[in-house]
């Protein structure tokens, strides 16, 4: 396998691996920013990408914000960007259940172990919910509640799904529900299974952190609909339409977003070095998940 070709400073090369390329797919959380902290020159260098031509997507696994969130996001930053260029894993898991799964009716409700974002593209796709933020479902398990879950008349008949994604108020009530619900036979569905999530320059519990409890207890394992599940990128590419060679991931994470782009066939993979993974991890010998080029931040590709 080749090793990676480092860009940071490398006008030629630099030059070389933009013209490559038609499309860009970016990581946001680790890439653009972490937390609300702007790295360097992301602005400039995506106008600069968007006066070459270049056709952007933004492909984030961060579950806890909708589009119409991340729009705000990229205004607040001064990144221009439009609400239809961002593919977050709530939405492909939004347009999984709705247009893939398809269940009939009543039957379809979902189970969210989650925050709004989920919420939002669930209501976008018009997939009725129970669960995520609403407060009941955040108090802790009473004695009374192991009886009428262990006989079901605390569980919601229509509920054949839950979706599990990154929860800032996880609860034992809404892990027994969810177990109960999948021991009942509901579909068990995970917007990705990140073990972190980079923000305000450090790294904290993502989504697979905190679905791990019900992974363990229930001894099931989610369908995962972020990155790198190819059924992430196979819906992104029936929404974009683009030659998958003239295309390149550019991400932080090795085991998400540059797999991701391997496994999808991409002509291309950048790894950036401002999130997860570190130059260490793939410049090693015999390391599977390798990118085909790497800089130290985004802005280097700027020159």
């Amino acid at each position: 396998m080749a090793a990676p070709k480092y860009l940071t400073g490398d006008k030629a090369g630099i030059d070389e691996f933009l013209d490559r390329f038609e499309v860009f797919l970016f990581d946001c959380d680790g890439v653009l920013w972490s937390g609300d902290h702007l790295f360097p020159r992301i602005p400039e260098t995506i106008d600069m990408l968007r006066k070459k031509g270049k056709q952007l997507v933004f492909v984030t696994n961060n579950s806890t914000k909708s589009r119409a969130d991340y729009k705000k996001k990229f205004d607040k930053m001064g990144i221009s960007a439009k609400e239809e260029e961002v593919f977050g894993s709530s939405y492909s898991a939004a347009i999984y259940i709705s247009r893939i799964l398809r269940l009939p009716a009543p039957k379809n409700k979902v189970f969210v172990l989650g925050e709004t974002g989920v919420e939002q593209e669930l209501q976008s796709e018009n997939v009725p919910y129970i669960g995520g933020t609403d407060p009941s479902y955040r108090r802790e398990v009473e004695n009374s509640d192991y009886t009428s879950i262990a006989d079901e008349s605390a569980l919601d008949p229509d509920v054949g799904i839950v979706l599990a994604g990154l929860d800032f108020h996880p609860s034992y009530l809404k892990y027994s529900l969810a177990m109960a619900y999948l021991r009942r036979g509901a579909k068990f569905l995970a917007t990705n299974i990140d073990s972190t999530l980079p923000n305000a320059g450090s790294l904290f519990p993502g989504a697979g952190a905190t679905t791990a409890p019900l992974i363990l207890a229930s001894g099931q394992e989610p369908l995962a609909l972020g990155k790198p599940s190819q059924a992430m990128m196979d819906a992104i590419e029936g929404k974009f339409q683009f030659d998958r060679s003239k295309a390149c991931m550019i991400g932080d994470r090795l085991n998400t977003d540059i797999q991701f782009g391997i496994e999808g066939k991409l002509g291309g993979t950048l790894c950036v070095l401002t999130g997860v993974s570190k130059k260490e991890e793939f410049l090693a010998e015999g390391v599977a998940v390798v990118p085909g080029a790497y800089v130290d931040q985004l802005g280097d590709l700027l020159r």
